[in-house]
């Protein structure tokens, strides 16, 4: 027996808006739906999740999910929650763009076209490049009046927006394409739903009304609400700017660590919106989270579940074990197997000094490791009290003053970690 998708989204606060008739609509029969992606660049970043969750739900609901890539759209710019207009993409970008993104996908939907209800990937370039500018405004246009265009929040927040410079012609006409592309795939491909943020609900039922108005059928719509944090700041930033699906943009640590990092209060609402657990599991999480808070166990879950999903069992059990390494618990062989772009991910920040490597090769002294060729500590007596005071190791392994460092102990064939105390970290570059 499928679930039903809506009450699927409901329990999960995974809605915000549906046309009265969607959930009777969708308990009749397997049908079609789809979610417009942005193509401005050859990886979604975590601001994506939702729409891609949204997806995945449907069609393990047993319906068939359509990903339509912007091609035509991403030539023009949505308005939706914009104060300016974006660059405009040529085409070989976007078809670079389109391969990274179904590749994404592909991670959370079933592309392969065993199953009837198997997914789709679409581009509306396909369809809108072959229309010239007097067939849209004839065919298109005249079954939209200005008024109706004018009456969506997308445009009247853009053009009372002390902000904003106005809205193009370009810009203005979006709606119509994007309710244009609910059309065709409503005649090609039995689309009968379109879905997205809260943010498109206008564009979204200017697709039904040409549906009902050209069509002489019945399209129905449904959103998700826009995610925030609890404390104010944006969903889907860190310090670096986006958070990326792609790992050569957002390593899997990093990836994994923003979701580590997310408050009690966000991780017991994130938890339901970007994972597949069951309603039993995730309040039996919520239960044991609410009486050992410190333990952290809604974040170490979330960000297991999410970053298995986006990455790979490996790249989790890779990016736990550098956390490892920042917080102590790890060991020298721990160290030795961090891939170098992982290791200079979890030391970021740290002071670092350069040696020459044929010194490392010939012996380093502790002394020279700590004062002379780094100035990592102010004076060689300093170095030795240290080290006389057993508060110095290298690797995360104690050493006593007589420890000489050679080319064994680098990582990565590159690097050593100094620490003295809990606190001081270093980190020895051999060049």
């Amino acid at each position: 027996m499928a679930k039903n998708f809506v009450e699927e989204l409901q329990w999960r606060g995974m809605l915000h808006d549906v046309m009265p008739g969607t959930e009777e609509h969708l308990a009749e029969e397997m049908r079609s739906a789809y979610i417009g992606f942005d193509p401005t660049s050859d990886s979604l970043h975590i601001g994506s999740m939702v729409p891609i969750m949204i997806l995945a739900h449907f069609q393990r609901c047993g319906h068939k999910p359509y990903a339509l890539v912007g091609g035509a759209t991403g030539m023009i710019g949505d308005p939706s929650g914009k104060s300016q207009e974006r660059n405009l993409l040529d085409e070989e970008s976007l078809n670079k763009n389109q391969e990274g993104i179904k590749k994404q996908l592909s991670k959370f939907l079933d592309f392969s076209g065993k199953e009837e209800n198997g997914a789709v990937l679409v581009n509306n370039y396909d369809w809108m490049k072959e229309f010239s500018f007097l067939e849209f405004i004839r065919d298109v246009g005249k079954h939209i009046t200005v008024n109706y265009m004018m009456s969506k929040d997308s445009v009247k927040k853009r053009l009372s927006s002390e902000s904003s410079e106005g809205m193009s012609f370009t810009e203005f006409t979006y709606q119509l394409v994007q309710g244009y592309d609910f059309l065709h795939l409503y005649n090609a491909e039995k689309c009968t739903l379109q879905m997205g943020g809260s943010d498109q609900w206008g564009n979204i039922t200017t697709g039904t009304e040409l549906i009902r108005r050209i069509g002489g059928g019945k399209g129905f719509a449904l959103t998700s609400p826009l995610i925030t944090k609890a404390d104010g700041s944006k969903f889907g930033k860190s310090e670096g700017g986006n958070v990326w699906l792609d790992p050569e943009r957002t390593s899997p640590y990093k990836f994994y660590q923003y979701w580590i990092n997310t408050s009690d209060e966000d991780a017991e609402k994130f938890i339901k919106i970007f994972t597949f657990l069951e309603k039993e599991e995730i309040e039996s999480l919520i239960a044991e989270h609410a009486e050992a808070p410190h333990a952290r166990v809604l974040q170490k879950r979330l960000a297991e579940e999410i970053t298995e999903m986006v990455h790979s069992k490996e790249e989790l059990d890779n990016a736990i074990k550098a956390s490892h390494v920042l917080f102590g618990k790890s060991t020298a062989e721990d160290l030795k197997s961090l891939d170098e772009k992982t290791f200079l991910d979890v030391f970021e920040g740290v002071p670092q000094a350069d040696v020459e490597k044929s010194k490392v090769e010939a012996g380093l002294d502790m002394i020279a490791a700590l004062a002379v060729e780094t100035n990592f500590l102010a004076s060689n007596g300093e170095a030795r009290r240290a080290l006389k005071e057993n508060s110095v190791s290298v690797n995360k392994e104690k050493v006593k003053e007589d420890y000489t460092i050679t080319a064994e102990d680098l990582i990565s064939g590159k690097y050593i970690i100094i620490n003295k105390g809990k606190k001081n970290t270093y980190i020895i570059r051999a060049v």
